[in-house]
C-alpha cells in the first residue's frame, strides 16, 4: 500500500489560529495511509531575489519539506480580500530561483476559515491563480469557504456534527485528487 505525505501550509502565524485548528481537524478525517505535516513559515526571511543564490537554512528546509511531499494542503485565512503576506512569502521562496520551484506538479487543495459569511472565497481565488502559474494541479471541486461558527468545532477540537459530514466529503475528494495526481 502506498503512503502519502502531505505538506500542510497554514497561512497564519498565530498559535491559536482557527485555520491551524481546521488543518488539524481535517487531517483527522483522512485515511490511515495519509500523513499530514504542517510546514513552519515563521522562520522565513522576507523574500529578496538577491538571496536566490544563497538561500537561508529555513528556505532550504521549506523547499525540502515540499519536495518530499506527495501533496499539498493550503489552509488559509483571508486578509484584506487576499492571501496573507506570510503565505505569499513562502510561495515565493519555494518557487525560486526561477526554474527550481519545489511546488511544480504537486497536487493541492485550498480551503480556509474566516468569521465572515463569505469565508475565504477571495483569498482562495487569489491563491488558485498563483498556484496555476506555479504548475500546481489544484482541486477545483468541491470548494469550501468555511465560516467560523460556534458549532464548527467540538470541545475536544474536532469537527462539530454540523460540519463533519461536509468536510469529510471534502477530504474524501482531496484524497482521491492526490491519489490520481501524485507521481
Amino acid at each position: 500500500m502506498s503512503t502519502y505525505l502531505i505538506s500542510v501550509i497554514v497561512g497564519s502565524l498565530r498559535h491559536e489560529s482557527m485555520n491551524r485548528k481546521l488543518a488539524h481537524a481535517l487531517a483527522a478525517l483522512a485515511p490511515a495511509d495519509f500523513t499530514f505535516e504542517q510546514v513552519p513559515l515563521d522562520d522565513l526571511p522576507l523574500y529578496d531575489q538577491d538571496d536566490d543564490s544563497y538561500q537561508t537554512e529555513s528556505v532550504l528546509r521549506l523547499k525540502s519539506e515540499i519536495a518530499r511531499a506527495q501533496g499539498l494542503l493550503f489552509v488559509t485565512p483571508e486578509y484584506n480580500r487576499s492571501i496573507p503576506g506570510v503565505l505569499k512569502n513562502a510561495i515565493d521562496h519555494a518557487s525560486r530561483p526561477y526554474g527550481q520551484s519545489a511546488w511544480a506538479g504537486k497536487p493541492a487543495a485550498v480551503i480556509g476559515l474566516s468569521p465572515g459569511a463569505a469565508g475565504t472565497a477571495m483569498a482562495q481565488q487569489h491563491l488558485r491563480n498563483v498556484l496555476a502559474y506555479l504548475d500546481v494541479p489544484t482541486m477545483g471541486q468541491p470548494e469550501a469557504f468555511i465560516q467560523a461558527k460556534d458549532d464548527l468545532f467540538n470541545s475536544t477540537g474536532g469537527l462539530g456534527e454540523g460540519s463533519k459530514k461536509f468536510l469529510q466529503a471534502w477530504m474524501d475528494a482531496y484524497v482521491a485528487w492526490v491519489r490520481k495526481h501524485a507521481g
